[in-house]
């Protein structure tokens, strides 16, 4: 099948304003004839937004900060574009028929309700949200199955492992839903952050600016600040125990400073493959917005002769304990994974203002874990108060 043999796909972008949502404007950017801006969504950085939509005359635009409205609406009604405020808003769009494909891409737990509320209307999923899972894992994967919607990944590790499966034979059980027993194990590639090696002593002195000083990515800051607690880490770690059906004492991080090896499967028979390339996040979008097809990109290639030595080595948990912490509470399960996100959500906050220091992040979520009342098997209502609640508390 040819490229010219796929259709053009109608893009809702969740969270476009931010690291991922920029990244994948770029890709439909450079494929116009493939992708479409169907809808676009942003928290609250109204100027881009309207600069996005000027540009790409979508459907619908909804910014969540409900202040913006007004000058949202005034730039873009020359253009004849519905203009939507408020969270609602956001979910309430997912109901659209004319969507092909969502980007969920909203940082944090607010990207939960529109992403499930796409997959009930059958909207296919390109999932950057990695909370979405960590949240509400099996609440979402159970719709997915049940709505029969395609959940495509596009963190890079998730790509990564996504990339290495396709192909497989065997590697995938349509009626449990799960990955087969071909796969003996996932190693989850991770930088180690702009604190690689720093000793308990070093972490009491480091800076919000410090922080966000990642050696290889570009990202957004809740994300950055993520990487360096390994906070990040975890949370993937919890995403591909429910994308890829895999237990999670199955699922092995790997520190590699070079972030060239995105992520490895290990097959029953002791094979190992491997998925490489430059650290930029557009592959892993223009992936998951053309699967099945591969297709051309210009974007510079991985030059080996660069990297000399590749090296891999264990994460430092005892240093490091929010990789620790997101292991237990994804094995305790029920809404823990839940309550750890948002104290999570809530320490990074106090951080970026000031409010607490960097170690102080992993207190913060292991005390509130400790603390939190366990729900066995949560409903969505049981998830959302459990949020609420720590959001509220701290």
């Amino acid at each position: 099948m040819s490229s010219t043999d796929y259709p053009q796909k109608r893009i809702a972008i969740l969270g476009s304003t931010g690291s991922i949502g920029t990244q994948a404007i770029n890709v439909i950017r450079r494929h116009p004839d493939r992708f479409a801006v169907e809808v676009l969504c942003a928290g609250s950085n109204a100027e881009l937004l309207i600069e996005q939509a000027r540009e790409f005359v979508p459907n619908a635009v909804a910014i969540a900060d409900e202040s913006s409205y007004d000058r949202v609406r005034e730039a873009l009604d020359p253009l004849m574009i519905k203009v939507y405020a408020g969270t609602k808003a956001i979910t309430d769009l997912m109901d659209m028929t004319t969507i092909d494909l969502v980007l969920a891409s909203i940082v944090g737990y607010a990207g939960l309700q529109p992403t499930l509320r796409a997959i009930e209307n059958g909207h296919p999923i390109a999932l950057a949200n990695k909370e979405t899972m960590v949240v509400a894992g099996g609440i979402v994967t159970e719709a997915a199955s049940r709505h029969r919607v395609p959940i495509l990944p596009v963190d890079s590790e998730h790509s990564a492992i996504f990339q290495c499966l396709v192909g497989e034979q065997g590697q995938w059980d349509a009626e449990k839903e799960r990955l087969s027993s071909s796969v003996d194990k996932i190693l989850l590639t991770a930088s180690g952050g702009p604190f690689r090696g720093f000793s308990m002593q070093q972490l009491q002195q480091v800076t919000l600016q410090d922080a966000l000083k990642h050696p290889n990515w570009s990202m957004g800051h809740k994300v950055t600040i993520d990487s360096a607690t390994l906070m990040n880490k975890g949370l993937e770690v919890i995403e591909a125990h429910w994308l890829f059906g895999v237990p999670v004492d199955r699922i092995e991080v790997v520190v590699h400073p070079q972030s060239v090896v995105h992520s490895m499967v290990q097959f029953v028979d002791g094979s190992i493959k491997a998925q490489l390339g430059n650290p930029t996040m557009e592959t892993p979008i223009q992936y998951a917005f053309s699967f099945p097809e591969r297709m051309e990109s210009h974007l510079p290639r991985l030059d080996f002769a660069r990297y000399p030595a590749l090296t891999f080595e264990r994460p430092d948990t005892n240093t490091f304990r929010c990789l620790a912490i997101a292991y237990e509470a994804i094995r305790r399960g029920g809404n823990i994974p839940c309550a750890m996100n948002a104290a999570n959500e809530v320490a990074v906050s106090r951080f970026m203002r000031g409010e607490i220091s960097f170690l102080q992040i992993a207190d913060l979520v292991e005390r509130t874990v400790a603390q939190t009342p366990f729900i066995a098997k949560p409903s969505i209502q049981d998830l959302i108060d459990t949020n609420n609640s720590i959001q509220s508390a701290l």
